[in-house]
């Protein structure tokens, strides 16, 4: 258990808002791979095809949802386009859940959060 703490003051609701649009937005595996593949290096849509087995629409899709939660960012080489992310931030966002699921449970209650704890 941790020590008694000062309360920590609330966060503005929009700010709260956004950060459960980010988060909605993380919330797909498809865009939680799309997110590893480019912790590692900038990468157009043919290449996380490749590397993810996954159609191209639906990788084009996942990437509008990513785009615009800001989360990437497209800039056109000649027919392509290059993605990347906007900053480290979001990898370590993902990075730190995908941890965490792999460090498997922990402590009395970790049966996980159905939707009904929500």
């Amino acid at each position: 258990m941790r020590g008694a703490a000062a309360p920590v003051p609330p966060r503005p609701a929009p700010t709260l808002s956004a950060a459960g649009e980010l988060l909605r937005a993380l919330a797909a595996p498809v865009r939680i791979s799309i997110v590893l593949q480019l912790r590692e290096a900038d990468r157009c849509v043919h290449e996380l095809v490749e590397a993810l087995g996954v159609a191209q629409p639906l990788i084009s899709q996942h990437l509008r949802v990513l785009k615009a939660a800001g989360v990437v960012h497209g800039e056109r080489h000649g027919r392509e386009v290059v993605y990347r992310l906007v900053d480290e931030h979001l990898a370590h966002i993902v990075v730190d859940a995908v941890t965490h699921v792999e460090e498997g449970p922990r402590g009395i209650n970790s049966g996980g959060l159905g939707t009904e704890d929500l």
